[in-house]
């Protein structure tokens, strides 16, 4: 989510690929450890790291 330059609206919402969580222009209840991985912006690099066990989880499935 990003707020506009008089704060008077919203100008975008951008969540976490991953878990979906709102990112802020910079909360304050939140730690700005947000992370730029491939072009995305993630919460934390918990979920850059778990989106990547996914994929590979994904890619080890057998087709069905």
């Amino acid at each position: 989510m990003k707020f506009a330059q008089n704060r008077m609206y919203i100008e975008s919402y951008n969540k976490c690929p991953n878990c979906g969580i709102l990112l802020y222009d910079k909360p304050a209840n939140v730690d700005t450890g947000t992370v730029v991985e491939a072009g995305k912006i993630y919460c934390s690099p918990w979920c850059v790291a778990w989106e990547k066990d996914r994929e590979e989880r994904r890619q080890a499935q057998p087709a069905p």
